[in-house]
């Protein structure tokens, strides 16, 4: 889809708080667009769509904390990213 927008002006958003039990994601994301509209699709009692660009593309969703998490990865070391580029190139 052909927005318009520069790749600086697609953002992902990501708001929560302690108090409330929602998070508020708002992202121009495609990938993160089409897991959250099949996740809300299958539990719509934890996740909702609750607005949409056609526009621009921008998707906003209200999930319920524990249902969304991030994912912190340590960095390969060159032994690791070595062995994970011969192993590719022999399959």
């Amino acid at each position: 889809m052909r927005t318009g927008l520069t790749k600086q002006e697609k953002t992902t958003e990501i708001y929560f708080d302690e108090k409330e039990p929602i998070i508020f994601i708002r992202t121009h994301n495609t990938d993160l667009r089409n897991r959250l509209t099949e996740y809300s699709r299958k539990y719509p009692a934890a996740c909702k769509l609750t607005d949409y660009d056609p526009d621009t593309g921008c998707m906003e969703f209200e999930i319920e904390k524990g249902h969304f998490s991030f994912r912190l990865t340590a960095p390969y070391s060159e032994e690791r990213r070595r062995a994970a580029s011969e192993a590719a190139k022999n399959e």
